[in-house]
């Protein structure tokens, strides 16, 4: 059995089944992304609550796991080569478990690599722009008197889901008929923006049927279900 004692994390977060996947995490937007992962492709996880109301992000265990103070990440004590692979970045998490179990992303080169680029549409845009638009229509920023910061992110969110409106108008999903790691990163993002956020009204949401279509079919999945509520919230 693989010993992840050699990883200062465990000693705040001990590993009752070392043998499966650890997941530390919080479930986020990006959170979520790596839990619906596990739960789609089957692969035997452990999750760790990450509270940031205690700040475990910033402390010591985690940092040596992830020195940017971020969920999600995992350790997976069957890496390559047998060795333990250590691993944040919820795009680069995603990209790793489907080249592991061979899921979610297309074998052909040119599939795959359309395919991260539309987790790198989530990624540099999507998840960027509808976290500072809930940071200024629910948290702090709704109190500032100058709108302006406020509906420069929203037009840009209304212009991000017009992306994916159009990319959704003749598909299933992202990449087509196909379920993806595209539609992992995006769909929890979105979900988090009409939902969390309360910024549906906002950004007119009802304008992009095909998103909410496609949302709607994500959400139904008995693997999201599951992935969405983990770890649980103590």
């Amino acid at each position: 059995m693989t010993d992840l004692s050699v990883f200062p994390i465990t000693g705040k977060w001990p590993a009752q089944h070392p043998e499966r996947i650890q997941l530390y995490s919080l479930p986020t937007p990006n959170g979520v992304k790596v839990s619906i992962m596990l739960e789609e492709t089957g692969l035997p996880y452990e999750p760790h609550l990450v509270r940031f109301d205690s700040n475990d992000q910033m402390s010591p265990e985690f940092l040596s796991l992830n020195p940017n103070n971020k969920i999600p990440a995992i350790i997976d004590p069957n890496g390559q080569e047998g060795r333990p692979m250590p691993l944040f970045e919820s795009g680069a998490i995603l990209i790793y478990l489907a080249d592991k179990t061979g899921q979610f992303i297309p074998k052909d080169t040119a599939g795959r690599y359309e395919t991260i680029q539309w987790v790198m549409f989530q990624m540099g845009g999507i998840g960027p722009m509808f976290g500072q638009l809930g940071f200024f229509n629910k948290f702090a920023g709704k109190d500032y008197e100058d709108k302006r910061p406020r509906d420069r992110y929203v037009a840009e969110s209304r212009r991000l889901l017009g992306v994916l409106e159009g990319r959704l108008a003749q598909r299933a999903w992202i990449m087509g008929d196909a379920f993806t790691i595209a539609d992992i990163a995006t769909f929890p993002w979105v979900r988090n923006l009409v939902g969390f956020y309360e910024a549906g009204d906002l950004v007119g949401i009802k304008d992009f049927p095909h998103v909410t279509r496609t949302l709607d079919t994500f959400l139904a999945r008995p693997a999201v279900i599951r992935g969405l509520d983990s770890p649980k919230r103590n």
